[in-house]
């Protein structure tokens, strides 16, 4: 019997999320983003009250002259971003923040300015999902059997909400 050796040629399932990033990254790159990080994680840069009511749409470089050396460093650009018509008086007033939590983020002074452009956000323009099936007990009291050897916490609640949604639907042939 042969002994498996991983091949490097041979394809291992990967993360998707290790996938979603490269991916996203050409067509981020024609809005002015050098990576996808600052929309994948917006919230967690900005914060939560800020990441809600705002999102990046895009990133303004300024054109570069002349000769630049390997010393030179680039003109931060304008950090163009989508408000909420109510909160961007207030985001006015917050922009020193924000910039500096992006800069942070990226770890050197990439954002000068924010440009704010009112509108409604596009993560609040998709479908709405659909509605939860009627309630079921005897699918909840089949998932919560099934999940009682796993100990009491937030992974045992979401396996017995995904039961009784499993076990809830119609069976079709």
């Amino acid at each position: 019997m042969k002994n498996f050796t991983p091949n490097k040629s041979r394809s291992w399932p990967r993360p998707l999320a290790d996938l979603v990033g490269a991916a996203l990254d050409p067509v981020l790159a024609k809005q002015g983003f050098g990576e996808s990080g600052i929309i994948l994680n917006w919230q967690e840069i900005v914060g939560a009250s800020i990441g809600r009511a705002c999102e990046p749409v895009k990133l303004q470089w300024p054109p570069r002259y002349g000769n630049f050396g390997l010393d030179a460093l680039p003109q931060p650009a304008v950090l163009v971003l989508r408000v909420e018509g109510f909160f961007a008086i207030e985001l006015q007033h917050l922009a020193p923040l924000v910039i500096e939590r992006v800069n942070a983020h990226f770890g050197w002074r990439c954002i000068a300015k924010l440009a704010l452009r009112q509108g409604p956000l596009l993560r609040k323009l998709r479908p709405k999902q659909r509605m939860p099936l009627p309630f079921n007990p005897q699918a909840l009291a089949l998932a919560q059997a099934s999940a009682a050897a796993i100990e009491e916490g937030p992974l045992r609640d979401a396996l017995i909400r995904l039961g009784t949604c499993v076990l809830a639907r119609p069976k079709s042939n």
